[in-house]
């Protein structure tokens, strides 16, 4: 029988079929977990005395609340609130008492979550990926099952290395027609969300399929799988291919084992299929406050959409008349080297418009020696951007990177909605590319005029 690349994946990793009573048991074969959501998950494991069942199928790192600016004269890290601070030192004590490796602040592996788990090829093709956070879909990119998990799930994962699913349906999204050099994964991903809405893939397991996803690169394909949950979906999913395999090889630093049959049959049947021109895809921004009010950057804010006057846009109103006043390249989505290289490729030469802040943050350390090891920081310093340490920073603004109420900030994240990078700051979802053109423009701008 013919079968999906989910399908297969699936079952590979069933424990027990779900009935009309109870849900599939998983078994899940890596465990992500960072600092603020499994301290609840830790003591109610430490409440019952139950133990991690597989510290070797978990890998812990600090991402969501620790500063990205450098640590003072004493050597103390400028903590936003002693909650973050908190959050930081439990997670270590948590891993210190059950045996979970642990990327640390000092640890030069350390970085967010998305970024480090395939950086380490520690994400896998047909492996099951979970971490308590939404964009665990990032790890789709090599062909896993990867999705987020509540707290409550946390723990569960934590005492069983299993977890109770219901199965979703299937959708593929395939990709026709070759975009344009200034199109990226992420003008794929919300063109994709523009078309089907943020509640058009709920319920489903998106695959992405096409010549132009072929052709993105594994960064671009993370982007992509990252922000299949602003469409709703349970998780995004790329069959593996030479792309994949030689990108593992690399992370392993050594030739990785090829699994030929995780793809899609050719007469295997989705629960539902769309088509999308990528060729037609322009560099895409957002104007509203959800991603899927995402239209071309040089186009003009249309008619009748929820959230304009919050974003105080006008119906007409050319979207590269809008000004801006931050800039923020990072996150899980957008903070790779690739990413930090197409920024270079504006700024270079070029400075950052006046009275526009741009922050650029690595999405781990390695990401950061190697953008360093190019002389990258030094473009970007020069443009006159800062240059951070890792972490999530402005992508949820709970380490103190945020916005002041009424900045426009046009962000390489995932989420625009109200309050999301600060009380009434206005988010504008982009690319590397026109976030750095924005940057340079002083207002939203199509980067095509600046490569």
């Amino acid at each position: 029988m013919a079968k999906t690349l989910f399908e297969k994946v699936w079952e590979r990793n069933l424990v027990t079929q779900e009935t009309d009573e109870r849900p599939a048991i998983l078994h899940i074969s890596l465990h992500l977990v960072h600092e603020v959501t499994s301290p609840q998950a830790f003591t109610v494991l430490r409440e019952r005395g139950v133990k991690v069942r597989r510290p070797d199928l978990t890998l812990a790192t600090i991402d969501h609340s620790v500063p990205t600016l450098p640590a003072g004269p004493s050597g103390e890290l400028p903590y936003v609130t002693d909650a973050a601070r908190n959050q930081v030192e439990t997670l270590r004590k948590n891993c210190a008492e059950h045996g979970v490796p642990l990327l640390d602040l000092g640890d030069d592996r350390r970085g967010i979550v998305h970024v480090v788990g395939p950086e380490l090829g520690r994400t896998r093709p047909g492996m099951t990926v979970v971490c308590g956070d939404s964009h665990t879909s990032t790890h789709g990119a090599f062909g896993a099952l990867a999705f987020g998990i509540g707290t409550t799930e946390v723990g569960h994962v934590l005492a069983t290395q299993s977890l109770l699913q219901r199965r979703p349906k299937t959708m593929r999204v395939n990709f026709v027609g070759t975009p344009s050099d200034t199109v990226t994964g992420k003008d794929l991903a919300l063109a994709m969300i523009a078309k089907i809405g943020t509640q058009g893939g709920t319920g489903y397991v998106l695959e992405y399929t096409g010549e132009s996803i072929r052709a993105l690169s594994m960064e671009g394909r993370m982007t992509l799988c990252n922000m299949s949950i602003e469409a709703g979906a349970r998780a995004g999913m790329i069959a593996p291919d030479e792309t994949t395999w030689s990108y593992l090889d690399g992370a392993a630093g050594e030739s990785v084992s090829r699994d030929d049959n995780l793809f899609t049959d050719e007469d295997a049947i989705f629960d539902a299929e769309i088509e999308i021109d990528a060729s037609a895809v322009k560099p895409m921004v957002t104007f509203g406050t959800a991603p899927d009010a995402a239209i071309a950057a040089s186009a003009s804010v249309p008619a009748g959409v929820e959230g304009i006057d919050y974003m105080d846009l006008e119906e007409g109103q050319e979207l590269t008349s809008v000004a801006v006043t931050t800039v923020f390249v990072g996150s899980c989505t957008n903070g790779r080297l690739e990413d930090l290289r197409a920024v270079g490729k504006v700024l270079g030469g070029r400075k950052v418009a006046d009275g526009v802040k741009m922050l650029i943050v690595p999405g781990s350390e390695q990401v950061k020696r190697d953008a360093e090891s190019e002389g990258l920081h030094s473009l970007f310093l020069e443009a006159g951007a800062e240059w951070r340490e890792p972490g999530c920073s402005m992508c949820i603004a709970m380490n103190g990177d945020r916005g002041q109420p009424g900045d426009l900030v046009v962000s390489t994240s995932n989420r625009n909605f109200k309050g999301r990078q600060g009380e009434g700051v206005r988010t504008v979802l982009a690319s590397p590319l026109t976030a750095a053109a924005s940057a340079v423009a002083g207002h939203i701008a199509d980067p095509g005029e600046y490569l």
